[in-house]
């Protein structure tokens, strides 16, 4: 049986296919460095996934914090981004997830530029994504 978790996060990469410039290179939590021709590049991660009881002693209610990285590189790399992370934010927020998610709230972009054989940057997107599962199964509501 996999979690929710895992199943929103199958949901998010499903979603981002066809996001501006990306082609296939959407990745989940690599660890191994991008080569320049694997670039611009989008790797999904989550950072926390924290639970609330319901007022229904049964359902617990849960918030996972995701961040979307968009690799790139070019001489003004926020630039190069943009229109990535545009198509990428839309396709997050028209989605339903697999319907697996009571609410997707977008919680902040931020940008780091780096010094490379070819200037390159990225700008990661931040998502809060609320979904409900039993007290007791985290893979079943």
């Amino acid at each position: 049986m996999t979690t929710r978790r895992e199943h929103i996060l199958d949901a998010v990469k499903s979603a981002l296919a066809g996001t501006t410039s990306v082609g296939t290179r959407i990745y989940r939590s690599r660890v191994t460095a991008l080569t320049r021709a694997e670039s611009p590049a989008l790797l999904i991660s989550w950072s926390a996934d924290n639970a609330s009881q319901t007022t229904s002693l049964a359902t617990l209610d849960w918030t996972l914090e995701i961040q979307i990285a968009v690799i790139v590189r070019g001489d003004t790399p926020d630039e190069v981004a943009d229109p990535i992370v545009e198509s990428l934010h839309s396709k997050i927020m028209a989605s339903t997830l697999g319907g697996y998610t009571m609410d997707v709230i977008p919680t902040g972009t931020t940008n780091e530029n780096f010094d490379a054989d070819q200037p390159g940057g990225v700008v990661t997107c931040s998502y809060q994504i609320k979904y409900r599962t039993l007290n007791n199964n985290l893979a079943a509501v």
